[in-house]
């Protein structure tokens, strides 16, 4: 992906100034994810991991997470930068959707802050909002970047998608 990277404006962030491997974040925006009309989490505590070419994915600690509605997934994926990766399902009422969310059990010693945070797919969710602001999900099925109108791109996952 050679991208042109695009201008910003105060207050913005261009994906293309994320390093690589990615750098964790504290994050005190209020993050809110609903479906099917429940608010599934709602925090103020959440971890933001920023990487080259993504927009921000949110890790929510579980506390802030109503986790009645999650079902363990068999699926396992890996990161280079922070080990493996496990999945919930989401159900809420007849609603469902498989592979809502991700976490890291045993993440590597330096994405230790992430140990058992969960990051939610925003284009699985009915809604989710950072601060008052809809969220936009990063293009492609893979990612779960969050895009807002403070983060400008090309994002990974837009060439792909207007290739197809």
């Amino acid at each position: 992906m050679n991208p042109k990277k695009k201008a910003t404006v105060p207050k913005q962030e261009s994906v293309w100034d994320y390093p690589r491997p990615p750098r964790i974040e504290d994050c005190s925006k209020h993050i809110r994810i609903i479906f099917n009309g429940i608010v599934i989490a709602d925090s103020t505590h959440s971890k933001r991991v920023l990487e080259t070419s993504h927009p921000p994915v949110y890790y929510i600690p579980p506390q802030d997470i109503k986790t009645e509605y999650l079902k363990p997934a068999e699926n396992r994926t890996f990161c280079e930068w922070k080990g493996e990766a496990s999945y919930y399902h989401l159900r809420v009422g007849e609603k469902y959707v498989r592979y809502a969310c991700w976490y890291y059990p045993n993440p590597i010693p330096a994405f230790a802050r992430l140990k058992d945070h969960m990051a939610f797919y925003a284009g699985k969710m009915d809604k989710c909002f950072v601060g008052e602001e809809l969220v936009k999900p990063q293009p492609g099925k893979f990612y779960g970047g969050w895009i807002t109108s403070d983060i400008v791109g090309p994002f990974k996952g837009e060439v792909e998608s207007e290739n197809r």
